[in-house]
Order: C-alpha cells, then sequence, then structure tokens
C-alpha cells in the first residue's frame, strides 16, 4: 500500500528519504487518479526495500502541490535527494514503466 503523505511528513518521508520517492498527487474528485490507484498501490509492494510509493492529496496539500507545480492530476513525480528527477502526467502510464523510472533512480 503507497504511504499516505501529508504536508506534517512530505519533508521526512520524501525530501530527507535516502531512496527514490514516487508521489502521486491525486484528489478523491478525480476519477483518472482513481483509476490508476490499484497500480500505484501495487507499485508500491513491487518495489518495497528500493524505492517508497506515496500519494498525497491535492486538496489537502495545496500548497505543497503549488510549489511543484502540479496543475493537472494526476501528477506522479520521483524524487531522488530531495529533488524532482521525473515527472508524468496523466493517466497514460504503465506500472511496468513508473518501476523502471523508480529503479534508474535507486
Amino acid at each position: 500500500m503507497a504511504l499516505e503523505l501529508t504536508p506534517d511528513n512530505f519533508e521526512i518521508e520524501v525530501l530527507q528519504s535516502e531512496q527514490p520517492v514516487l508521489v502521486d498527487f491525486w484528489a478523491e474528485w478525480c476519477g483518472p487518479c482513481k483509476m490508476i490507484a490499484p497500480m500505484i498501490n501495487a507499485l508500491s509492494a513491487e518495489v518495497e526495500g528500493v524505492a517508497k510509493v506515496g500519494k498525497i492529496n491535492v486538496d489537502q496539500a495545496q500548497d505543497l502541490a503549488r510549489t511543484y507545480g502540479i496543475q493537472s492530476i494526476p501528477s506522479l513525480l520521483v524524487f531522488k535527494g530531495g529533488k524532482v528527477v521525473e515527472t508524468i502526467v496523466g493517466a497514460n502510464v504503465t506500472q511496468d514503466s513508473l518501476k523502471e523510472k523508480l529503479e534508474a533512480h535507486a
């Protein structure tokens, strides 16, 4: 299961992480976000120990969404060393391609 990220734990779980972190910026009302949610959760289990996968609700973290320039969701950002190293916008993505992107930064 993907980590539930919040403005309170984002610094520790994402920015200070030793591992690469895929962050899914999503919202409850977003159909495509709900469509990829099972894939995001499955990916979390698949990369455990190598990378982290988390989800952050943009309605509850508007400042973070603004900080990272999130204009449409789902937006999937890969962080490494506290910096964004990959950005994927939209639901047209596969679990394998996300896994490859994460492992490339591990």
